[in-house]
């Protein structure tokens, strides 16, 4: 590679804690061209996100971290290379924001709430250049047209809050590209966004890098995100580089068992395993495929009476009232939703960011309130069901929330958090009768029992979805919905979740309301699929029938938007 932006040479970064140093990065070196993008591939705690945040200098500062190698950044055609590790802080801020730039996981918690996002934008640009304000506006104004935000005007006076996830995300493009950088960091800048926004964001950025000539690394734990944006490809494993070649050559032909496991724990499309493969299997050289696929767990559930009946459901949202308290604007976020659940399936729900889907999940169990239609379990009506029904269908009914960690009392164990619902309902005749039975839940559920006085900061996202698992499923309930359940974690760890739903639902006849945006996750574990727009059901059909022939348009788009290797 003749012309590079950034190489990093044996770059080595350990964290104190607990008075040792531990190794967080062990002798990584890559070189990120010009005009091309590095894609670096691994689960959380890797590295990848560590030694990038290294070469911006946004670690803690020795002897909370040391940081060993070397880190040469080329700031222009001709000029000397830099070393950006021995640079003291005010010299690598000359580099930051202006000569490399970074977009951050998390657009909502990146940009301050409380200043509009053209006001953040025009900060960095007046920070590296001596603009004027109504310059620095123009350019801004324009950028945000390059970046394809609707309203650009309407946006540089909207605060973060007041603008979806995707036009977040398009905001901190803009502010990252604001400077014209030769190096762009993207860390996981799509893992929680929709296929169609993550397929509009990935074109952009390929737009801007070919328009500007940019080189960009593009952090993600998704290898089909990666074998749409990436020229090259290195897999990072436990702070090292375990492999590291073209891109094409690495999805394709995968040489290292890591890799390879990470290609083959992602759902697939074409087929439907009994269980996804796991990246320890293929670590620990005991994965073999499955030979026995299911093509249809359930054909015809509609024999019967269904579990979970719901006729013309609508939720409304006051936007504006009058100074008396009376509404005068409002929004349908579910309109009209009819559907059936029936007792032993699995019912996935997809749709994109906004469509209703999580609001419909709540209004099932009573967490919000509808305005109209009828939500019937078991043949009883739930408006009319009393406080003590309600409190006993709550027993039958439960949800398993997107976020783990915020659905977590972090002051209670988990073992307390697990326990806590069999105090609520007056389960078991004892105490030690409660807490012999969550051990024993503990176990199911892949955690250890040993366990069970840890704090939830104590364990890693797959393991706090785990918890929340048990805790949904310790009071045995006929249906659980799953709410985005998957969406945050990577994708080995969301194989090692999806199995243990699958193996319970077959254990203990489970049925399953699953609401995710992802549809390769969908198909491998439901039965029957609806499609959700703006509030409004759109197309029901088997999981098979739906990904062969769909027949919604809108259905068509979000296939058409999922990443493919």
């Amino acid at each position: 590679m003749d012309e590079w932006v950034l190489k990093l040479e044996d770059l080595k970064v350990q964290f104190l804690h607990d008075g040792q140093y531990h190794t967080a990065v062990d002798g990584v070196s890559l070189t990120v061209g010009q005009g091309r993008t590095l894609g670096i591939v691994g689960e959380s705690g890797s590295g990848k996100s560590v030694s990038t945040m290294s070469v911006m200098g946004l670690l803690p500062k020795p002897p909370h971290c040391l940081v060993e190698g070397r880190a040469l950044f080329c700031p222009a055609d001709g000029q000397e290379p830099v070393e950006l590790l021995s640079l003291p802080e005010d010299e690598i801020r000359k580099y930051r924001g202006s000569g490399i730039s970074m977009i951050f996981q998390e657009p909502m918690t990146s940009l301050n709430p409380v200043h509009k996002c053209g006001a953040q934008v025009m900060e960095m640009l007046r920070q590296h250049e001596d603009v004027g304000r109504k310059e620095a506006r123009q350019r801004v104004l324009q950028l945000f047209e390059e970046v394809r935000l609707p309203r650009p005007e309407k946006i540089f006076d909207s605060y973060p809050h007041e603008i979806s996830g995707g036009q977040k995300q398009r905001v901190m493009i803009a502010m990252a590209l604001i400077c014209h950088p030769r190096l762009l960091i993207a860390d996981e800048p799509t893992t929680a966004l929709d296929v169609t926004v993550q397929k509009t964001i990935l074109e952009l950025l390929r737009s801007l890098q070919q328009k500007y000539n940019i080189g960009i690394i593009f952090i993600t734990h998704d290898l089909g995100v990666v074998a749409q944006i990436a020229d090259e490809v290195a897999v990072m494993y436990h702070g090292k580089i375990v492999e590291q070649r073209g891109a094409e050559q690495v999805l394709h032909s995968p040489q290292h068992p890591y890799t390879q496991g990470l290609l083959a724990c992602r759902p697939p499309l074409d087929s439907r395993p009994r269980r996804l493969p796991t990246v320890k299997e293929f670590l620990e050289g005991g994965h073999s495929d499955p030979a026995d696929k299911r093509e249809q767990r359930i054909s015809a559930p509609s024999e019967g009476e269904p579990l979970l009946s719901v006729r013309d459901l609508e939720v409304t949202y006051a936007l504006e009232k009058n100074i008396f308290g009376k509404t005068t604007k409002e929004m349908k976020a579910v309109d009209g939703f009819s559907f059936d659940i029936y007792p032993g399936e699995t019912l996935g729900l997809v749709g994109e960011s906004g469509c209703g889907k999580s609001t419909l999940g709540r209004t099932l169990l009573r967490l919000l309130d509808h305005s109209s239609g009828t939500i019937t379990y078991r043949g009883h009506n739930l408006d009319q069901l009393s406080h003590s029904e309600l409190h006993e269908l709550r027993r039958k009914v439960q949800i398993v929330f997107q976020d783990p960690y915020s659905s977590l009392n972090p002051r209670i164990t988990i073992g307390e958090a697990i326990l806590e619902p069999l105090k609520c309902h007056h389960l078991y005749a004892s105490s030690s009768k409660r807490r012999e039975r969550v051990m024993q839940l503990m176990q199911q559920v892949g955690l250890e029992p040993d366990w069970y006085n840890r704090y939830p900061h104590e364990f890693s996202g797959g393991q706090r979805q785990r918890v929340c698992i048990a805790r949904a499923l310790i009071l045995e309930p006929e249906l659980v919905v799953c709410d985005e359940s998957v969406s945050a974690l990577d994708v080995s760890v969301q194989a090692q979740v999806l199995n243990l739903l699958n193996e319970l639902k077959e254990a203990y006849g489970y049925t399953y309301l699953f609401i995710t945006h992802d549809l390769s996750v969908v198909k491998f574990l439901s039965d029957r699929i609806m499609v959700m727009e703006k509030g409004r059901l759109v197309e029901t059909a088997p999981s098979d029938e739906l990904f062969a022939h769909p027949q919604h348009p809108y259905t068509q788009r979000l296939l058409a938007a999922i990443p493919k290797v």
